[in-house]
Protein backbone atom coordinates (compact mmCIF):
# COMPACT_ATOMS: atom_id res chain seq x y z
CA UNK A 1 0.00 0.00 0.00
CA UNK A 2 1.45 3.37 -1.22
CA UNK A 3 1.57 6.35 1.69
CA UNK A 4 -0.45 9.19 1.07
CA UNK A 5 2.79 11.45 0.41
CA UNK A 6 4.13 8.76 -2.23
CA UNK A 7 3.42 11.67 -5.47
CA UNK A 8 5.80 13.59 -3.78
CA UNK A 9 9.03 11.13 -3.31
CA UNK A 10 10.40 12.11 -7.03
CA UNK A 11 10.53 15.64 -6.00
CA UNK A 12 11.63 15.19 -2.40
CA UNK A 13 14.41 13.07 -3.79
CA UNK A 14 15.65 15.45 -6.04
CA UNK A 15 15.20 18.03 -3.07
CA UNK A 16 17.76 15.84 -1.23
CA UNK A 17 20.38 15.37 -4.23
CA UNK A 18 20.32 19.28 -4.99
CA UNK A 19 22.02 19.41 -0.80
CA UNK A 20 18.86 19.76 0.74
CA UNK A 21 18.65 18.52 4.26
CA UNK A 22 16.48 15.99 5.52
CA UNK A 23 14.77 18.83 7.47
CA UNK A 24 14.46 21.44 5.29
CA UNK A 25 12.41 18.80 2.87
CA UNK A 26 10.55 17.94 6.07
CA UNK A 27 9.73 21.85 6.54
CA UNK A 28 8.81 22.17 2.71
CA UNK A 29 6.48 19.33 1.61
CA UNK A 30 5.33 18.61 5.52
CA UNK A 31 6.41 14.86 4.96
CA UNK A 32 7.09 12.98 8.63
CA UNK A 33 11.07 12.69 8.78
CA UNK A 34 10.60 8.92 8.97
CA UNK A 35 9.13 8.87 5.65
CA UNK A 36 12.14 10.82 4.29
CA UNK A 37 14.50 8.47 5.79
CA UNK A 38 13.22 5.40 4.14
CA UNK A 39 13.13 6.81 1.00
CA UNK A 40 16.80 8.84 1.30
CA UNK A 41 18.14 4.98 2.63
CA UNK A 42 19.37 4.17 -1.01
CA UNK A 43 20.20 7.56 -2.38
CA UNK A 44 24.04 7.86 -3.74
CA UNK A 45 25.37 11.85 -2.95
CA UNK A 46 27.83 12.38 -4.90
CA UNK A 47 30.95 14.37 -3.44
CA UNK A 48 29.92 17.60 -4.66
CA UNK A 49 26.33 16.96 -3.41
CA UNK A 50 27.67 16.22 0.22
CA UNK A 51 29.82 19.47 0.11
CA UNK A 52 27.00 21.35 -0.79
CA UNK A 53 24.64 19.37 1.93
CA UNK A 54 28.01 20.05 4.66
CA UNK A 55 28.18 23.60 3.46
CA UNK A 56 24.21 24.37 3.94
CA UNK A 57 24.78 22.08 7.67
CA UNK A 58 27.71 24.51 8.61
CA UNK A 59 26.02 27.49 7.69
CA UNK A 60 22.80 26.74 9.69
CA UNK A 61 24.76 25.30 12.57
CA UNK A 62 26.47 29.11 13.00
CA UNK A 63 22.68 30.49 12.69
CA UNK A 64 21.45 28.27 15.19
CA UNK A 65 24.46 29.16 17.66
CA UNK A 66 24.19 32.83 16.93
CA UNK A 67 20.79 32.34 18.13
CA UNK A 68 20.91 30.69 20.93
CA UNK A 69 23.55 32.92 22.22
CA UNK A 70 21.40 35.66 21.11
CA UNK A 71 18.83 34.29 23.37
CA UNK A 72 21.07 33.47 26.33
CA UNK A 73 22.01 37.11 26.47
CA UNK A 74 18.45 38.56 26.55
CA UNK A 75 17.87 35.80 29.56
CA UNK A 76 20.74 37.43 31.11
CA UNK A 77 19.67 41.17 30.39
CA UNK A 78 16.15 40.10 31.94
CA UNK A 79 18.13 38.71 35.14
CA UNK A 80 20.26 41.58 35.79
CA UNK A 81 17.15 43.92 35.25
CA UNK A 82 15.46 41.84 37.97
CA UNK A 83 18.44 42.41 40.32
CA UNK A 84 18.90 45.60 39.72
CA UNK A 85 15.31 46.23 40.38
CA UNK A 86 15.41 44.20 43.62
CA UNK A 87 18.29 45.57 44.94
CA UNK A 88 17.01 48.92 44.01
CA UNK A 89 14.17 48.49 46.48
CA UNK A 90 16.17 47.14 49.15
CA UNK A 91 18.41 50.86 48.59
CA UNK A 92 14.70 52.71 49.04
CA UNK A 93 14.39 51.35 52.32
CA UNK A 94 18.35 52.68 53.67
CA UNK A 95 18.57 55.90 55.27
CA UNK A 96 21.45 56.52 53.62
CA UNK A 97 21.78 59.53 56.13
CA UNK A 98 22.10 57.14 59.14
CA UNK A 99 25.56 56.99 60.50
CA UNK A 100 25.16 53.69 62.20
CA UNK A 101 24.09 52.24 58.94
CA UNK A 102 27.06 53.70 57.30
CA UNK A 103 29.60 52.31 60.02
CA UNK A 104 28.03 49.03 59.85
CA UNK A 105 28.68 48.68 56.14
CA UNK A 106 32.60 50.19 56.78
CA UNK A 107 32.95 47.38 59.43
CA UNK A 108 31.12 44.70 57.34
CA UNK A 109 33.64 45.77 54.01
CA UNK A 110 36.68 46.37 56.67
CA UNK A 111 35.82 42.45 57.74
CA UNK A 112 36.62 41.18 54.26
CA UNK A 113 38.94 43.26 52.77
CA UNK A 114 40.88 45.35 55.69
CA UNK A 115 44.18 44.71 57.17
CA UNK A 116 44.37 42.47 60.02
CA UNK A 117 47.66 44.15 61.54
CA UNK A 118 48.11 46.58 63.83
CA UNK A 119 47.76 49.43 60.92
CA UNK A 120 44.27 50.73 59.76
CA UNK A 121 44.20 50.12 55.96
CA UNK A 122 42.47 48.35 52.80
CA UNK A 123 43.62 47.25 49.38
CA UNK A 124 41.69 46.59 46.85
CA UNK A 125 42.00 46.87 42.66
CA UNK A 126 38.69 47.91 42.53
CA UNK A 127 38.72 51.92 42.64
CA UNK A 128 35.04 52.14 44.33
CA UNK A 129 35.91 49.99 47.28
CA UNK A 130 38.89 52.18 47.98
CA UNK A 131 36.67 55.39 47.59
CA UNK A 132 33.64 54.05 49.76
CA UNK A 133 36.61 53.09 52.35
CA UNK A 134 38.02 56.82 52.11
CA UNK A 135 34.76 58.20 52.27
CA UNK A 136 33.38 56.95 55.10
CA UNK A 137 36.40 57.23 57.43
CA UNK A 138 36.04 61.18 56.39
CA UNK A 139 32.07 61.32 56.55
CA UNK A 140 32.45 58.99 60.00
CA UNK A 141 35.81 60.26 61.47
CA UNK A 142 36.51 62.91 59.95
CA UNK A 143 40.08 61.93 57.90
CA UNK A 144 40.58 63.31 54.83
CA UNK A 145 41.77 61.88 51.86
CA UNK A 146 45.36 63.42 52.34
CA UNK A 147 45.77 62.59 55.80
CA UNK A 148 45.96 59.04 54.17
CA UNK A 149 49.01 56.59 52.88
CA UNK A 150 49.16 55.26 49.27
CA UNK A 151 50.78 52.23 47.80
CA UNK A 152 50.51 51.17 44.57
CA UNK A 153 51.42 47.19 44.20
CA UNK A 154 51.70 46.38 40.84
CA UNK A 155 53.02 43.38 38.58
CA UNK A 156 56.58 43.08 37.13
CA UNK A 157 55.24 43.92 33.56
CA UNK A 158 52.97 46.97 33.96
CA UNK A 159 53.62 50.18 33.28
CA UNK A 160 53.76 51.99 36.43
CA UNK A 161 53.70 56.25 35.05
CA UNK A 162 50.02 54.60 33.85
CA UNK A 163 48.90 53.15 36.76
CA UNK A 164 49.71 56.06 38.63
CA UNK A 165 47.17 58.45 36.39
CA UNK A 166 44.59 55.82 36.37
CA UNK A 167 44.71 55.99 40.37
CA UNK A 168 45.09 59.73 40.68
CA UNK A 169 42.17 59.75 38.42
CA UNK A 170 40.07 57.78 40.06
CA UNK A 171 40.84 59.00 43.71
CA UNK A 172 41.58 62.72 42.45
CA UNK A 173 44.40 62.60 44.33
CA UNK A 174 47.79 64.17 43.25
CA UNK A 175 50.11 61.50 41.43
CA UNK A 176 52.95 62.37 43.93
CA UNK A 177 50.89 61.32 46.45
CA UNK A 178 51.37 57.24 45.48
CA UNK A 179 54.26 55.29 46.41
CA UNK A 180 54.79 52.47 44.12
CA UNK A 181 56.08 48.74 45.06
CA UNK A 182 56.65 46.28 41.89
CA UNK A 183 56.76 42.61 42.18
CA UNK A 184 59.83 41.59 40.84
CA UNK A 185 58.94 38.33 40.18
CA UNK A 186 58.91 37.28 36.56
CA UNK A 187 54.86 36.39 35.28
CA UNK A 188 54.21 33.61 33.68
CA UNK A 189 50.98 34.94 32.56
CA UNK A 190 50.86 38.79 30.81
CA UNK A 191 48.73 40.87 32.96
CA UNK A 192 45.25 41.85 31.46
CA UNK A 193 45.00 44.98 30.47
CA UNK A 194 41.74 45.62 32.60
CA UNK A 195 44.20 44.83 35.50
CA UNK A 196 45.50 48.28 37.12
CA UNK A 197 47.14 46.92 40.44
CA UNK A 198 46.59 46.92 44.04
CA UNK A 199 45.46 50.32 45.52
CA UNK A 200 46.26 50.35 49.44
CA UNK A 201 45.17 53.10 51.68
CA UNK A 202 46.37 53.27 54.88
CA UNK A 203 45.05 55.34 57.95
CA UNK A 204 47.83 55.75 61.21
CA UNK A 205 44.96 55.42 63.73
CA UNK A 206 44.75 51.50 64.92
CA UNK A 207 42.10 52.68 66.95
CA UNK A 208 39.44 52.35 64.37
CA UNK A 209 40.95 49.09 63.23
CA UNK A 210 40.10 48.10 66.92
CA UNK A 211 36.31 49.64 66.35
CA UNK A 212 35.85 47.71 63.39
CA UNK A 213 36.26 44.42 64.08
CA UNK A 214 34.55 44.57 67.27
CA UNK A 215 31.53 46.06 65.44
CA UNK A 216 31.77 43.78 62.56
CA UNK A 217 32.03 40.44 64.77
CA UNK A 218 29.78 41.42 67.46
CA UNK A 219 26.97 41.90 64.39
CA UNK A 220 28.24 38.34 63.09
CA UNK A 221 27.62 37.35 66.32
CA UNK A 222 24.38 38.78 66.90
CA UNK A 223 22.93 37.24 63.65
CA UNK A 224 24.57 33.53 64.15
CA UNK A 225 22.98 33.92 67.67
CA UNK A 226 19.90 34.97 66.31
CA UNK A 227 19.29 32.22 64.00
CA UNK A 228 19.94 30.07 66.51
CA UNK A 229 17.27 30.67 68.94
CA UNK A 230 15.19 30.49 65.55
CA UNK A 231 16.24 27.27 65.02
CA UNK A 232 15.96 25.78 68.65
CA UNK A 233 12.82 27.27 68.67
Amino acid sequence: MLSKWFEYKEQAISLRQKGKSIREIESELKIPRSTLSGWFKNVRLTDHQRKILNKRWSKALIQARKKAIRWHNLQKEKRLAEARKEALFVISKIDDNNKYILELALAMLYLGEGTKDYRTSMGNSNPQIIKFFLKSLHNLYGIRPREIKYELHIRSDQDEKKLIRHWSKQLRLPPNIFKVYRDKRPVTAKSYPSYMGVCVARCGRVALQRRMNYLSNLYCDKILAKRTRSSAG
